[in-house]
């Protein structure tokens, strides 16, 4: 491969890895090996609009398509990607914990990006009761009042993975996936088999005995869902050819929908456009009305790659997908193309309607780097170049029309978190330290920089305070004396005023631990409970701290922790008084702990934190502990079997 590629692969073995490729373009990697192939695509940058797209008449046509495209693409001189050999970190990808309006109990819920558009998660509560995913289980428990929180049911999955809920009134759908033998004799070969994902609807009228009364499968592996009212909308990727397929004996695998409906995509609802690709997969969003269990799935199905993040508004999905030419060589032009590929579907409870199409320079990070407002969609990427990577942000009408761009940002640097509110953009991006941007997009044709604030350390998510106010959750930093990086150190917590647009200012901040300390925060929004009106922080964090006595000479910054904590860290959060850490509960027990410290794979881990009423609930995948939201003090305890 060329140079670039050994750049960017050694890039991620340094200690300050660039961040946007680690965790956004290898876990896309990696999503694609999972899904029995890479996305090598040779056309040129779509144009705005959906004039591209194509149906097929037959499945003759679609299979010719596809053996005459992938033999051109190969012809043309699309090579495969190969690593260079080396330990290569990288992390898969990422609440305010508001009040239900009117409900009572008061209880907090999943931290979302887009108020009214749920999103699945492995713990969820109505106020009353927790539904709790712990292996392939799926538990519920009486959890108010806490003094007599009890087990009530359990609904056994086995031999899935992935597997979320989402609880709407008296029905649970439950989303995962099973790996299912393409050829029983070559079960155990490479891409001997198929991935399914399944929608389960359950009745919990009565808790005690759940009851299935809907099933729906989808061949291929899901690359996100969300929930709007009544309606479940999952995206699901499969390869468009077979496993065992060979160029003499090509077989085609259309999308398959079945369960308590079995329908087949047929090749006239497929839309494609017509370019030479190495590797195609079917991309298919499916609409599922769980409260009423007579209504037919609705579905839109695309002949693309591989789908890497998305992001959901009341009326829109927006699929992106790297362009990934960035990753191989072509003959006629050895420079690498850095671009995302948009696709907005506009979402009618179960109308599903594709209706633009488009693109943009660079990679998205996650979620969090999208964002919707009035008619226009908003997107921050970093791009890569000789001279070295830069940062940009792009406003698009609802033709995915780049109507506004900010290029060139903070270069040198990439994107660690970002967060669209309103008419702003706030950007962090990262190298040696910490800016953060503030970015006015009001006027949509002229986005620009109002402000921005340098500090040690970085943040991996941001979330709103208030109108005014950020908090960012990350690492702080030690710049190395030699070399353009930073060493990581502990967890930090920023509370920003961005009131003075020009001049933001971090107010207050908490450093948690020494370097090693790590929290799912950094990679998982849903684990963030916040509530502003209760002043209400609360992380899960794994703490590692450093014994001086082994460093006489001082500690260096490059020196670890050893793991002595893990649990919840429940802070006062307050403009006046800043971050205030009460307290702490941990589900740890001493056979959790090894001589080298607390060993990860435990079944105590805190994952997830959530209240009802003055209750404060943690849970792991075998415990929940219930405290008293102002004292701390335990109130009861559930073992999870």
């Amino acid at each position: 491969m060329g140079s670039s590629i050994a750049v960017y692969v050694l890039d991620l073995q340094r200690e300050i890895k660039n961040k946007t490729v680690a965790y956004g373009i290898v876990a896309v990697l990696l999503a694609m090996l999972l899904t029995a192939g890479f996305y090598y695509s040779g056309f040129n940058p779509v144009q705005p609009g959906f004039a591209q797209l194509k149906t097929f008449t037959s499945y003759d046509e679609l299979e010719d398509f596809l053996s005459q495209k992938m033999e051109q693409a190969k012809n043309s001189g699309v090579q495969s990607l190969r690593f260079l050999d080396g330990d290569v970190a990288f992390a898969l990808e990422e609440a305010k914990g508001t009040s239900a309006p009117g409900a009572t109990p008061e209880y907090s819920t999943t931290n979302i990006q887009v108020a009214g558009v749920d999103e699945a998660d492995m713990i969820k509560t109505d106020g009353e009761y927790l539904y709790i995913v712990s292996g392939t289980n799926i538990y519920i428990f009486k959890a108010y009042p806490s003094d007599k929180a009890t087990l009530l049911s359990k609904i056994e999955l086995n031999e899935t993975y992935n597997v979320q809920v989402y609880v709407n009134e008296n029905k649970l759908a439950v989303l995962g996936s099973s790996y299912q033998s393409y050829d029983e004799e070559e079960r155990f070969m490479p891409y001997g088999y198929v991935v399914e994902t399944f929608v389960r609807v359950y009745d919990i009228e009565n808790r005690t005995q759940p009851l299935l009364t809907r099933t729906v499968v989808i061949n291929g592996t899901s690359s996100g869902s969300r929930m709007i009212d009544e309606y479940v909308y999952v995206v699901v990727s499969q390869p468009a050819v077979a496993p065992n397929s060979n160029e003499t004996d090509l077989e085609v695998m259309l999308p398959k929908i079945s369960g308590d409906h079995v329908k087949e995509v047929q090749p006239s609802e497929i839309l494609y456009i017509d370019a030479p690709d190495i590797y195609y997969q079917f991309t298919t969003i499916i609409a599922v009305n769980i409260m009423n269990d007579a209504q037919q799935p609705t579905y839109e199905t695309f002949l693309a790659g591989q789908t890497a993040q998305m992001y959901v508004s009341l009326n829109n999905m927006y699929l992106v997908a790297p362009n990934t030419n960035m990753w191989i060589l072509r003959v006629n032009n050895g420079e690498p193309r850095e671009e995302t590929l948009i696709y907005r579907v506009k979402l009618d409870r179960e109308e599903i309607t594709a209706e633009a199409e488009g693109s943009v320079p660079g990679f998205v990070l996650n979620q969090f780097s999208m964002g919707e407002n009035a008619g226009y969609f908003r997107i921050a990427t970093t791009t890569w170049a000789s001279e070295g990577s830069k940062n940009n942000v792009y406003v698009l009408n609802m033709s995915l029309s780049v109507t506004g761009k900010l290029e060139d940002l903070a270069p040198g640097e990439t994107i660690y978190s970002a967060r669209f509110m309103g008419d702003r953009c706030y950007l962090v991006t990262f190298r040696k330290i910490d800016p953060l941007f503030v970015i006015d997009l009001k006027d949509p044709e002229n986005p620009r920089v109002l402000g921005k604030l340098k500090i040690t350390g970085y943040s991996d998510y941001l979330h709103p305070y208030d109108e005014n106010h950020i908090i960012g959750i990350g690492k702080e930093t030690v710049a190395a004396d030699q070399g353009d990086f930073a060493w990581y150190q502990g967890v930090k917590i920023s509370l920003f005023d961005v009131s003075d647009v020009s001049k933001p200012i971090e107010i207050a901040k908490y450093e948690i631990g020494d370097r090693g300390t790590d929290s799912p925060i950094l990679r998982d929004h849903k684990a963030f409970l916040f509530d502003k009106s209760r002043n209400l922080l609360v992380i899960p964090v794994s703490v590692a701290e450093i014994d001086e006595s082994k460093y006489p000479g001082g500690v260096p910054p490059n020196a670890y922790g050893e793991f002595v904590w893990q649990g919840a860290y429940i802070f006062h959060i307050s403009l006046e008084e800043g971050l205030v850490l009460r307290g702490g509960v941990t589900h740890l027990e001493d056979s959790d702990l090894t001589k080298n410290g607390y060993y990860y794979g435990s079944p105590h881990y805190v994952k997830r934190s959530l209240y009802i009423e003055n209750v404060l609930y943690t849970i792991s995948d075998r415990r929940i502990k219930m405290n008293n939201l102002e004292t701390l003090q335990e109130i009861n305890e559930l073992e999870i079997p």
